[in-house]
């Protein structure tokens, strides 16, 4: 019997330490609870957790874009203006025949840059438009871009715009009446089935173009041969003004190269390199398709 009292004595001496001390199972639980989330219990409801909002979410975006252009070596140029309630080039074909366009009438310091052919298929170059977010035209050949089709979704998916560069990149001004339309139709066709849209514009190879061409690109749904005023090299541009400056308006040509064509200069060093001379002039870059 005294054995029983002494351990029913300890017992409670015990019980009354842990009270005192917050050492018991559940108090250890207790003071965990704010370090760990709780599981879910069937006696309570199960919470989903709050979404916590991204890194960027609350960065002003002009300083993630200034960001962007100091990462490719570069200073933002001035945001476009907006673009014309009513587009300025009239693109219903005269006599069964689309216009053709070099520049576009305005006042406004903007240019418009356009990419052809699609030989290169760099994916710093879709990284590049994606983080300095310009507005870009591609004019593309189908034997430049059917070994990669993907590549060119990318940069749509970017809001470039996808046109007509005819199937094999021919001279048109070699070929007759049929061939041209058989080119330039059979590209509208193929670039619809892999991007989803008809294209609009239409850019004959080398700028080589004659009425036949005009009458074809009518008759494939064409609404206007777009030409240029200037074209980018590796490091300068080439102007047809005799002033040898950007101009209200001008069109620019670009193409997808790589350093096997341009001496070891990648894509985005040109591309980066047409900025700089864009920018220098005052001039920034708008969307060709919001004016044509």
């Amino acid at each position: 019997m005294n054995r029983w009292i002494r351990g029913v004595a300890l017992a409670c001496a015990l019980l009354a330490l842990g009270a005192t001390t917050g050492c018991g199972a559940e108090s250890r639980a207790d003071a965990n609870a704010d370090a760990r989330p709780a599981g879910p219990s069937s006696s309570a409801p199960h919470t989903q957790p709050q979404p916590q909002p991204s890194r960027g979410e609350d960065q002003d975006p002009r300083a993630e874009v200034e960001a962007a252009y100091r990462k490719w070596g570069l200073t933002p140029p001035a945001a476009p203006p907006a673009p014309p309630a009513a587009k300025p080039v009239e693109l219903r074909a005269g006599d069964g025949k689309v216009p053709v366009v070099s520049e576009i009438p305005t006042k406004e310091k903007i240019v418009f840059l356009t990419f052809d052919d699609g030989a290169e298929k760099d994916p710093e170059f879709v990284t590049m438009m994606r983080e300095l977010r310009i507005p870009f035209t591609m004019f593309l050949t189908d034997a430049a871009i059917r070994a990669d089709y993907g590549y060119f979704k990318k940069l749509q998916a970017l809001g470039g715009g996808v046109h007509n560069h005819t199937l094999t990149h021919p001279d048109l001004r070699t070929l007759d009446a049929s061939a041209q339309r058989q080119e330039i139709c059979g590209q509208q066709s193929r670039l619809k089935d892999e991007y989803g849209t008809t294209p609009r514009l239409f850019r004959p190879p080398y700028g080589n173009w004659n009425e036949d061409t005009r009458a074809a690109a009518a008759s494939c749904g064409i609404e206007a041969i777009v030409l240029w005023r200037e074209s980018m090299q590796i490091k300068n541009m080439q102007y047809q003004s005799p002033t040898k400056k950007l101009r209200p308006g001008d069109i620019i040509l670009a193409h997808f190269r790589g350093p096997s064509e341009l001496k070891g200069t990648t894509i985005t060093e040109m591309t980066a390199n047409l900025l700089r001379h864009i920018q220098e002039q005052g001039f920034t870059v708008a969307a060709l398709e919001d004016y044509l």
